[in-house]
């Protein structure tokens, strides 16, 4: 579409691939000094080419983030090939698993954390939504919880203190822009209540858009609605294109 011209929804070319390496990602966080738990970059080789280098990278895993972590594949969404480990064989598992998936993987501290999430809506002057929350019975967010009926529950906006909210969604913005984002995003946090702590977890640059997703749900209760929200999407769309046939 952009070699042809088109105006398109959304985030551009970079900006979508940044958003969905979590790898790329992080770094663009990074450079803007976004707060994000402790990781490691893993790659394939080390996990399957040398048995000798195995063990060594889990000793390193276990020092640096320790357990409870999340093992994942650097390019995959909606929680596929993610695993929530606690011990030494589970990380091993966990792992191989994710490497049959991708070749960069990214292993993550776990944090006891609320989950809460910020919509994006502009270009240049984006603006964000109230702050939304997550809940869940299961361990963590996974596939299942997130595509079955009754598996999770949304707040919305999530009982905050007016502070963290206003962080929250002064954060949200910083993190649209970090990846140039355009159009729509919804951008998605831990809030550590026992120490006030927000670390940013990712940018959707193109999250769920039904009736029932975060995404608008977060802008009607902001006052946007759904028929208001696409009409201003497309808006967005023409002028971005607009700008850049200026170029």
């Amino acid at each position: 579409l952009t070699l042809m011209q088109v105006p398109f929804v959304g985030t551009g070319v970079m900006g979508s691939a940044v958003g969905m390496d979590k790898l790329a990602m992080k770094t663009a966080f990074s450079r803007v000094d976004l707060p994000q738990v402790k990781y490691m970059a893993v790659t394939r080789s080390q996990v399957w080419s040398n048995p000798c280098v195995f063990p060594k990278l889990c000793d390193e895993i276990e020092a640096n983030l320790g357990y409870p972590c999340f093992v994942k594949p650097a390019n995959l969404g909606s929680s596929v090939g993610i695993s929530k480990v606690r011990s030494r064989s589970e990380l091993e598992a966990a792992l191989d698993s994710a490497a049959s998936y991708d070749r960069r993987l990214i292993v993550e501290a776990g944090v006891v954390a609320r989950e809460v999430e910020c919509a994006v809506l502009g270009n240049d002057n984006s603006k964000a939504s109230v702050v939304g929350e997550i809940t869940y019975e299961s361990d963590f967010y996974d596939y299942e919880t997130k595509y079955t009926d009754g598996k999770a529950s949304l707040f919305i906006p999530a009982d905050l203190p007016e502070a963290v909210a206003a962080q929250v969604q002064e954060m949200a913005i910083r993190a649209f822009e970090a990846v140039d984002g355009a159009g729509l995003s919804r951008v998605d946090f831990f809030y550590v209540e026992a120490t006030g702590e927000i670390f940013i977890n990712e940018i959707n640059t193109l999250p769920g858009f039904t009736a029932l997703s975060m995404y608008p749900q977060l802008w009607a209760k902001t006052g946007v609605s759904f028929t208001e929200l696409v009409d201003r999407l497309i808006e967005l769309a023409i002028e971005r294109h607009t700008d850049k046939s200026k170029d």
